[in-house]
């Protein structure tokens, strides 16, 4: 009977979970005068950004992929480590310029691989009627448009997308029907100064804003073309339509049979985009918070997390499918290795969408042939990989930058990430061939490039110890001359979560143990220590993690770096006394650099690193000074912030300026996201931690199916300042060690347990419910 009681009270718990507060609708008020203030819609392929003011509705349209590739090289194989680290210890500037000079091209172009914008469609309503707000209900992708005509009534306009075709839909409401105006304008016309001298010709317009139909082919001089096409159906149905899938490169022509073929099956693409949207937030967690600054930060970063990283798209640059008209993306809008793409898909292992990681995955995959060769040329050593800090889709490096190519913890970072992707999902049926296939590769690639640029030095008592001699804190300094310098704490961070995973991969693929493993682990630093003042007025100094050898933090710097033992390798032990009064000592010198320096990717990144050290208060008011600084009037997450008055990588009023410069990126959106699952749920080697440090301000929360290392799903609820459940579900069996915050006296499954880690053998399936004794 006991155990009936129990289940009952397991399932009346879940179910109760499962109807928690569905997902937030969200509202933008018009007018919205930019492309980045506007409401994003995306299929990880074609993205729309909705915005205008008054009787003006735009839409801004891109297209993922469409690449002038022109500019790309292939890795550097002109110079070795072992080259470029003689040149940098002798001070040999135009050696290492001469090495890392771009190569000359032979016609004009941009000089680097660039992707580029659609168009933009402007929809004009007839005079006197008024676009007042947008609602977004993010569960179902739908954004509703509200207006208002002469005589005060509201009309709404219904804006959705296909979940895997690059088809946008507006339905135009009765009274709008034959009233609405159209004009369809190439990104070419808003930059063709740029793209003439860079011998792009003009688009070829297939049909000009004609009886509510438009279409332009975009060419490129090497990359297939990209046409953006618009067409109104019966009145009611206007069709966005992008696409470079139907075009023969042999005829250098488009099929347009197969095309209008495609845009028939619009109608019901769109319609079914409601099981993507109802599958997605069927797995990602419900979360509920206190904090509704720390909730639109939820729902907003769950909605871009389907847009920007679906798992029917392709893999997610900066901006992924959401770039401007009125400017080239910035930075090419590329794949950034050195944080920018490891921030947009961290979340996707909490929020139990780890299929999101599939388009990554694959596109690494057919780089893998050219990251070993790559490693081998630069390492000189057999099965080393390499992958640059920036590329194009291609893996071609955009630009030269020689710092970017000894930052070796882009690779061990996306290895890391491949790992923990196997082991969040252990129960997925294609986790074995990610673990082998990507996982492992990646991993046994990173390390053998370290141990490639390791030496063995003397420790100063008859001993020998590991050493990296040339090593990088991540763009500090940028590519200067001293911009290196012995054990660089990142990088060693990096090395050693390296070594910690793979003795792990190879237990599970049957593999042997790689005895340097544990050797480079034993003997390498963990880090690199400063010793000094950091205050001279109030004589404050301390001993501190170091960026490298000799090298203090001694300026606010974006990539909190040195900090990367705590997060994102996670690789210093919180729980040691003695590492851990080092790393508030780190911390209170960081602090006393200030955010002056700071980038709109910082700010999360160094409110997780408070959340891991236990300083949750300061983590929820980093997040807020983030949401307040760096992000638009229209929720756009920005690179830099949104003023010139709190950091030095901001900007002047725009309103003010001839042309706006607003750098849009989608790092900082989903850094944000991963912070506050940070605060609920931290998978770390020792163990799973629920609401470690609970913020005091949090009296009421609930939250379900956060994924945590290990395949196990987490939820928990607070009511009135007390914990009052934990919910776990095994999905896969195994050990579980979880720290809960129940203190020495709890219940397990109504069953006392005086513990505050529990540690359990679970079964496939098996439910778990803790709660207060």
């Amino acid at each position: 009977m006991n155990l009936l009681r129990t289940a009952a009270l397991l399932l009346l718990t879940l179910t109760t979970a499962l109807a928690q507060t569905p997902p937030r609708t969200l509202t933008w008020q018009f007018p919205l005068p930019r492309p980045h203030t506007g409401v994003l819609l995306g299929n990880g392929t074609q993205g729309v950004m909705v915005w205008g003011g008054g009787r003006n509705l735009h839409f801004t349209i891109s297209r993922t992929g469409f690449w002038d590739h022109r500019g790309g090289v292939d890795f550097n194989t002109k110079i070795t480590y072992a080259d470029l680290k003689s040149k940098l210890q002798a001070g040999d500037k135009a050696g290492i310029d001469a090495a890392f000079a771009a190569p000359k091209l032979e016609k004009p172009s941009l000089g680097h691989p660039q992707q580029l914008g659609g168009g933009r469609l402007d929809v004009t309503l007839p005079e006197g009627w008024l676009i007042q707000y947008g609602n977004l209900f993010t569960d179902r992708g739908l954004l509703q448009l509200v207006v208002r005509d002469p005589q005060q009534v509201s009309h709404v306009l219904n804006v959705r997308q296909a979940a895997s075709l690059e088809v946008t839909e507006l339905e135009i409401p009765k009274g709008l029907r034959g009233k609405l105006t159209f004009k369809l304008t190439p990104h070419y016309t808003f930059v063709a100064e740029a793209l003439r001298a860079a011998s792009i010709e003009e688009p070829q317009w297939v049909l000009k804003d004609n009886n509510g139909k438009g279409a332009f082919i975009q060419p490129l001089p090497e990359d297939d073309p990209l046409l953006v096409g618009y067409d109104l159906v019966n009145e009611q149905h206007l069709y966005i339509q992008t696409s470079n899938l139907y075009y023969n490169r042999k005829t250098r022509r488009f099929d347009y049979p197969a095309m209008q073929a495609l845009l028939d099956r619009a109608p019901s693409a769109v319609a079914s985009a409601d099981t993507f949207w109802q599958g997605y937030y069927k797995v990602v967690p419900r979360i509920a918070l206190p904090d509704p600054l720390l909730q639109e930060i939820v729902d907003y970063g769950l909605y871009k997390q389907a847009c920007a990283t679906s798992p029917n798209g392709l893999a997610c640059t900066l901006q992924g499918p959401f770039m401007e008209d009125y400017q080239l993306p910035p930075w090419s809008n590329d794949y950034h290795f050195n944080i920018n793409v490891q921030m947009i898909y961290t979340p996707a292992l909490a929020t139990n969408r780890l299929a999101n990681f599939r388009p990554l995955w694959k596109m690494i995959g057919n780089w893998m042939p050219q990251l070993q060769k790559n490693g081998e040329a630069f390492f000189g050593r057999k099965g080393a990989l390499m992958l640059p800090h920036a590329v194009d889709d291609r893996c071609h490096v955009v630009g030269t930058f020689w710092t970017g190519t000894v930052d070796h913890a882009c690779t061990a970072w996306m290895a890391m990430m491949a790992w923990q992707n196997y082991r969040y999902g252990l129960e997925q049926p294609d986790a074995p061939q990610l673990l082998n296939q990507t996982a492992w590769p990646l991993l046994n690639g990173a390390f053998e490039g370290y141990f490639a640029m390791l030496e063995e030095v003397s420790t100063g008592d008859g001993g020998k110890k590991y050493s990296l001699p040339v090593s990088v804190s991540p763009e500090y300094r940028g590519s200067e001359l001293n911009a290196w310098g012995r054990d660089a704490s990142f990088q060693l961070a990096a090395l050693h979560r390296i070594c910690r995973i793979l003795p792990q991969a190879a237990a599970a693929l049957g593999k042997p143990v790689d005895p340097r493993w544990a050797d480079v682990a034993k003997r390498l630093p963990s880090y690199t220590t400063f010793n000094g003042k950091f205050v001279d007025e109030l004589n404050l100094g301390n001993e501190r993690i170091a960026l490298w050898e000799g090298m203090d933090l001694i300026e606010s710097h974006r990539h909190h770096s040195h900090l990367g033992g705590v997060y994102p390798f996670a690789t210093i032990n919180l729980n040691d006394p003695i590492q851990r009064k080092l790393v508030d000592n780190t911390l209170q010198a960081w602090r006393y650099r200030g955010a002056g320096g700071w980038a709109g990717w910082s700010i999360p990144w160094a409110s997780t690193i408070l959340t891991r050290t236990g300083q949750t208060d300061a983590a929820i008011k980093w997040l807020h000074y983030w949401k307040e600084n760096y992000t638009n009037e229209g929720r756009g997450t920005l690179s830099n912030a949104n003023t010139n008055g709190t950091s030095l990588m901001g900007a002047p009023d725009w309103e003010l300026e001839k042309q706006n410069k607003e750098v849009m990126q989608l790092d900082a959106g989903f850094g944000a996201l991963t912070a506050v699952l940070e605060l609920l749920v931290q998978s770390r080697d020792e163990a799973i931690y629920v609401l470690p440090n609970r913020p005091r301000t949090w009296q009421n929360l609930s939250f379900d199916d956060i994924r945590a290392d290990g395949s196990f799903l987490i939820g928990a609820t607070v009511k009135e300042g007390a914990v009052t459940e934990v919910r776990v579900k095994s999905l896969a069996g195994g050990r579980l060690t979880l720290v809960h915050p129940f203190g020495k006296k709890a219940r397990l499954n109504g069953q006392p347990l005086e513990t505050e880690q529990l540690v359990r053998d679970c079964k496939p399936g098996e439910v778990l419910l803790l709660s207060a004794l």
